[in-house]
């Protein structure tokens, strides 16, 4: 095959592969009720790096470095921060979108180990009406449900309601953040009647059993959960199948970002996963061994800017050995 044959077939291939997982900001992709709208997720992955600014003041005024572009003129109603736990969150109205959004910042280098020691047993029974058998992670809910953050974002969120009751609720974070906001998403539904909720969520972990994972899929069908190629904390608390109801279950619906390889070409597609929440051909379909895909979703780095050495602090708390932290690309 002539060299000009050649380039031909490959650029034929990479616009036919691209089609199947991009022009997604034209055209909203529906499957089992659940929606992937790829305009919103661009939009959202820059709130849940917003979140992750300490500057308080300069969120407040939404003024910092990250309130631009897609999130500017982003209304905030109250920035909520719980230094003894570690957390923070927001709840505002963006016009651009439009919709009232909430943010919950992810893992702080000072919390890893919090979450990490007990991610292995630490299940908690989940008391919600009209659930059995549901179990989840211990320190996902507590974040959630057991600090100051829950009171006053509900506040918030009932507060904006009443002034802009037409606008949907979209709901966002990264790693921890992720498991928060799917928590509150739950919350917002069962316990307060709210409607109309959209969650999108960026290397999330699992946070609860299948029994659990039903439950929320029933509730919360509008909720998308991207993963970005071999992302190790989506694989994290670990799935075991032959537990059946034991084990860690993730929820649907996964939206799965991987690179393609064409020769020299190498570019980043995206795939809708199945509607178990578990798809084999996902992210589970590879080992989850990558600090650096968990800290950067769709070109948007997600982690505070002044983190010394980010991969470090989580691999200490992953238990890696001192000196070269390259183990985990070794797996």
């Amino acid at each position: 095959m002539a060299v000009k044959e050649v380039f031909i077939w490959l650029l034929v291939s990479v616009f036919f592969a691209t089609a199947s997982g991009r022009g997604l900001d034209q055209v909203t992709q529906k499957k089992h009720g659940d929606t992937y709208n790829q305009t919103i997720t661009l939009v959202l992955v820059k709130f849940a790096s917003a979140v992750y600014t300490d500057d308080a003041a300069s969120l407040l005024s939404w003024s910092c470095p990250r309130c631009i572009g897609l999130t500017k003129g982003f209304q905030i109603a109250d920035l909520i921060v719980d230094e003894p736990h570690c957390l923070q969150a927001f709840v505002g109205v963006s016009n651009i979108l439009p919709a009232i959004v909430v943010a919950f910042r992810g893992t702080q280098e000072r919390s890893f180990h919090n979450w990490l020691e007990d991610l292995y047993w630490k299940q908690l029974d989940f008391g919600y009406p009209g659930v059995t058998d549901a179990m989840v992670h211990h320190g996902f809910y507590s974040a959630y449900h057991n600090t100051t953050l829950r009171p006053r974002l509900i506040v918030a969120i009932q507060s904006l309601i009443l002034k802009r009751p037409e606008l949907p609720i979209m709901i966002t974070g990264h790693s921890m953040g992720g498991a928060m906001a799917a928590f509150c998403a739950l919350d917002l539904t069962v316990n307060y009647g709210m409607e109309n909720i959209d969650v999108v969520t960026f290397g999330q972990p699992r946070i609860g059993n299948p029994s659990f994972a039903s439950y929320y899929n029933a509730y919360v069908p509008k909720t998308i959960r991207m993963t970005h190629n071999h992302d190790i904390v989506p694989h994290l608390p670990p799935y075991y199948s032959i537990l059946d109801n034991w084990t860690y279950h993730h929820s649907a619906r996964e939206v799965w970002i991987y690179k393609i390889a064409f020769g020299i070409l190498n570019y980043e597609t995206q795939k809708i996963c199945d509607g178990t929440g578990e798809d084999p051909d996902c992210s589970r379909s590879v080992i989850g061994n990558s600090i650096s895909d968990h800290l950067e979703y769709l070109g948007t780095v997600l982690r505070t800017d002044h983190s010394h050495d980010p991969e470090d602090s989580l691999l200490s708390a992953l238990g890696a050995p001192e000196g070269p932290r390259n183990w985990y690309k070794q797996r």
